[in-house]
């Protein structure tokens, strides 16, 4: 019987909050950080376009466990919006499918905000990673194939015009929930005001929990590479890492004992004992000494780990 393959890397954990240059992938910057802390898995939660810039929350070991509850945070754009044209990208990188001559003004920008703002419906572009019967709408489009693609439910919970540089371009700020396409924002924008227009730069500055003070530039990664010792280059670079329970600072904290903690980390339900411990909740996450243990759910006074942290 052959041992099983050991995993190549460091069982390093945490989440990288990395300030994504224009021009890198999402999934090339994963590939870099991952290989710069020699890590033995690495994921995102989040997908930027290559053309957009800003924060990439990058999860490293079991931090990857905590992905979901990143994906489903909050997040806040700032975006240009160039007028005269609608592309079939949406953003730069299209061609031109439609133009006209009119430009709107500041006021008939305003007005039309309060539209966009609340739960509202959206159709995603085109060039999208949404799945049309299995395969992925952006692949579809670059084989020239128009699909239907159905609208959907996204929240807008505010949306700011910045300022209007010139009669070409708007400059806004919008804070959205899951699954939002800013790109799609613009086509519409423009569609509304009989203009047409596209995404001409995007950066995004928030993804919840996590705050634009956190951003580490990957310029400022890549720097450490010139130290020359292994372990104080990766020194220097975890110490860049936040901890992977900060993830989940939107659930209930329950702390335990070491006992406790060794329990769950075989599988096994505890009770929770005291005056304030919950009875009951959807999920909630444990932590012995300050180090999260695992998340799961409280039923019954009893919790039941559902992922557990080594």
């Amino acid at each position: 019987m052959s041992k099983p393959r050991k995993p190549k890397g460091r069982p390093v954990s945490g989440w990288l909050i990395l300030d994504k240059p224009v021009d890198f992938g999402s999934t090339e910057a994963v590939s870099k950080i991952k290989w710069l802390f020699n890590a033995q898995k690495a994921g995102h939660a989040g997908t930027l376009d290559p053309l957009a810039s800003g924060m990439l929350p990058i999860a490293l070991g079991d931090a990857t466990k905590t992905v979901p509850y990143v994906m489903d945070g909050r997040k806040i754009y700032e975006f240009t919006v160039t007028w005269g044209e609608e592309r079939t990208t949406d953003d730069l990188e299209g061609e031109v499918s439609q133009s006209s001559d009119t430009r709107p003004d500041e006021q008939a920008i305003q007005a039309l905000l309060g539209n966009y703002t609340g739960v509202i419906s959206q159709t995603p572009p085109q060039f999208s990673a949404i799945k049309i019967a299995g395969a992925r709408a952006y692949d579809l489009a670059r084989e020239g194939e128009t699909v239907d693609i159905p609208a959907r439910e996204v929240e807008i919970f505010r949306l700011t015009l910045l300022s209007c540089p010139d009669a070409e371009t708007a400059h806004f700020e919008v804070e959205c929930g899951k699954g939002t396409y800013v790109r799609a924002l613009a086509r519409d924008f423009g569609r509304d005001l009989g203009c047409f227009g596209h995404v001409s730069s995007l950066r995004r500055t928030l993804v919840a929990p996590f705050g634009e003070d956190a951003m580490v530039p990957l310029a400022a990664l890549v720097a450490l590479e010139e130290i020359e010792d292994p372990a104080e280059r990766l020194a220097a670079l975890d110490a860049f890492l936040i901890d992977t329970g900060e993830a989940l600072s939107s659930l209930p904290q329950i702390p335990v004992t070491d006992e406790q903690a060794h329990r769950l980390k075989m599988g096994n339900p505890i009770l929770l004992r005291g005056r304030d411990a919950p009875t009951a909740e959807s999920e909630a996450y444990v932590t012995a000494r300050g180090k999260l243990v695992a998340i799961g759910d409280v039923a019954e006074g009893e919790f039941r780990p559902k992922r557990v942290f080594l």
